[in-house]
């Protein structure tokens, strides 16, 4: 028999890998990612301070008019004639600098990291939050806050570095929405293209709003899936015509795997499309097949270009079934179903999903990217679940 037999196939560059090797593979992959990511954290940690010190200096200078505009032009030209060589210090770049200081040392945005408990580990790069607790009590557990002058630099700010606190400073509104990114885009590995769509899409209200539409049962199972997936996903990069087929989407998605998959989630790999599952004497076919590596099980899309209708949920729990029974392993967790939509009522979804038994919810997809503002929104579920993964790796090591 060939080892195919016994083995999912992931589809690479056209090219055919054994899952299990693929796996295997990612192991080597991520020490070297491990390495290089220490490396580049300990440069951006020195980058991340030294802006800070830059910013509390010349802020310092033009509170108390000792300094005006003129002479912050002067001190760009200063560095550029002290080294020809270095960038990035233009005098518009040094307000931002001074931004950066005055918006993250303002007893609001401390506040806000006392209040959900989130404390940043330099020497582990995880980011950890104690249990939550209301603002009053912490309040009255933490120090005074320190006055504007001796402020300190929060260490969560060493989460993502320069160029996404620029974007994050420009894009952001509210601390919590602030907050919600840099460690959104320290948690993901976000780069600057990356998280300038995230902010984009308002991945933080898709994010922490995807508990509606999904099941009971997928929460029981998985309860970090209400913050690793999205309610809604933007396939503008597919540009799609007014009118389509299923066959026609399924075959776009494909070609644009790579961004696709970015639109979920880093954690996705792709497996196949209409892969077949055999239940009797008849033949299936999944729509798009994944496997998840965060969670550890496949995921089955079943795709719709239409708005959500109660009896589809019943062929995707058909599929669940057949993927259990017929192709999971013992070292894999059930298979989690999402139902592709282009528009979905939310009462709807609430009654469909209210009695189903199977790990699955809805994702509704748009066409065009839309860009809004992000309303605030409570970051307790997101700090949970990154708690859980410091937790979890510390016991690892």
């Amino acid at each position: 028999m060939n080892s195919k037999d016994n083995n999912k196939i992931v589809k690479e560059n056209n090219k055919e890998v054994l899952i299990d090797e693929k796996v295997e593979f990612l192991e080597v992959y991520n020490l070297i990612l491990s390495h290089r990511q220490k490396v580049a954290s300990t440069i951006n940690n020195e980058s991340i301070t030294m802006i800070w010190n830059v910013g509390q200096y010349v802020s310092k200078k033009l509170k108390n008019s000792e300094w005006g505009d003129g002479v912050v032009r002067q001190l760009s030209e200063f560095i550029r004639q002290q080294d020809p060589t270095s960038r990035g210090w233009s005098y518009r770049t040094i307000y931002k600098m001074v931004q950066f200081y005055e918006t993250y040392s303002r007893k609001e945005f401390c506040s806000i990291i006392e209040q959900y408990k989130v404390v940043y580990s330099i020497d582990s790069q995880y980011m950890q939050t104690n249990t939550f607790m209301p603002f009053e009590m912490a309040q009255n557990e933490s120090n005074v806050i320190m006055p504007f002058e001796m402020a300190q630099l929060p260490q969560v700010l060493y989460a993502t570095g320069w160029t996404n606190h620029q974007l994050i400073l420009n894009r952001c509104k509210s601390d919590e929405e602030k907050l919600f990114y840099i460690l959104y885009a320290g948690h993901e590995h976000l780069q600057n293209k990356e998280l300038e769509r995230a902010i984009k899409t308002n991945t933080m209200s898709s994010l922490l709003d995807s508990g509606k539409i999904q099941t009971d049962r997928l929460k029981e199972i998985y309860p970090q899936s209400q913050v690793l997936f999205k309610d809604t996903a933007y396939l503008d990069f597919l540009g799609l015509p007014q009118k389509y087929k299923e066959s026609k989407l399924r075959k776009d998605i494909v070609s644009h795997m790579k961004q696709f998959i970015l639109e979920l989630g880093k954690d996705f790999l792709f497996i196949d499309e209409e892969h077949k599952v055999t239940v009797g004497s008849k033949d299936f076919k999944i729509d798009l097949l994944f496997y998840h590596r965060a969670l550890q099980c496949m995921i089955a899309f079943e795709l719709k270009t239409t708005e959500f209708k109660p009896a589809y949920l019943g062929q995707l729990e058909f599929y669940l079934e057949a993927l259990d029974q017929e192709e999971k392993r013992s070292n894999e967790n059930p298979t989690i179903g999402i139902l592709f939509c282009k528009e979905s009522d939310k009462e709807v979804v609430r009654f469909a999903l209210n009695r189903s038994m199977s790990p699955l919810m809805i994702m509704q997809y748009k066409e065009q990217l839309k860009v809004g503002s992000v309303i605030q929104r409570s970051l307790v579920e997101f700090c949970n679940y990154i708690n859980q993964e410091s937790v979890q790796a510390d016991n690892n090591k």
